[in-house]
């Protein structure tokens, strides 16, 4: 089915391949879809041309009335962990409820994953930007602190971005023209070439060129 640019799935993990030539290739197993269409966005109603998709089965009774209503209203049997918003063409190819796999994208070699980061908490310079650390003789009282940060009587303040201690990982990565190595939509599973950010099960949004 034409007019599909992207979606849902969930990182499965790494592993590699062969190639004809005996090469080893490492990818990444995503397994994308089953996404179902819960509602339809036009250019007449919303101003754009866009369906929102709901993916990985969550049951009803675990959701509010609101949403509970809302996938109901599209004919679903039961609730999902993530939605999120896919630019089409034309949403009246479409139909609420309907569910879109791998096997209705017609995709070419390359795709766009987005998907977040692993989280590692709060972490120092070193660790976070790749500071060098001071002497660790026992008269050094410079061993993995920040060091000089401010200005002198002007500015007197510190500037905007200065790399400082701070919460490392859990941000949106967007690894862009990944190479399909496999596709098998009988499993709904994607091998990507190379890697993709985030830890496994990790929600994962995959654009098709």
């Amino acid at each position: 089915m034409a007019g599909i640019s992207a979606l849902m799935g969930k990182k499965i993990g790494m592993t590699r391949v062969f190639g004809e030539d005996g090469s080893s290739i490492p990818v990444t197993v995503l397994e994308v879809g089953p996404c179902v269409v819960l509602q339809k966005k036009t250019t007449d109603k919303e101003g754009y041309n866009a369906l929102q998709i709901g993916y990985w089965e969550k049951p009803l009774k675990r959701l509010n009335r609101p949403a509970r209503g809302h996938v109901e209203k599209a004919g679903a049997e039961t609730g999902f962990r993530f939605i999120r918003e896919i630019p089409v063409e034309n949403p009246d190819d479409f139909e609420p409820g309907q569910k879109l796999t791998l096997s209705d994208v017609d995709m070419s070699q390359l795709v766009d994953v987005v998907s977040v980061t692993k989280g590692r908490g709060f972490a120092g310079t070193v660790k976070r930007h790749g500071f060098s650390r001071g002497p660790m003789a026992h008269g050094s009282k410079h061993h993995r602190a920040v060091g000089s940060t401010g200005m002198s009587a002007y500015p007197s303040r510190v500037l905007k971005g200065k790399k400082m201690p701070g919460r490392m990982g859990g941000k949106r990565k967007t690894v862009k023209n990944s190479l399909i190595v496999d596709v098998r939509p009988e499993e709904n599973l994607l091998l990507v070439k190379g890697g993709v950010a985030g830890a496994m099960n990790q929600m994962v949004l995959v654009y098709f060129k």
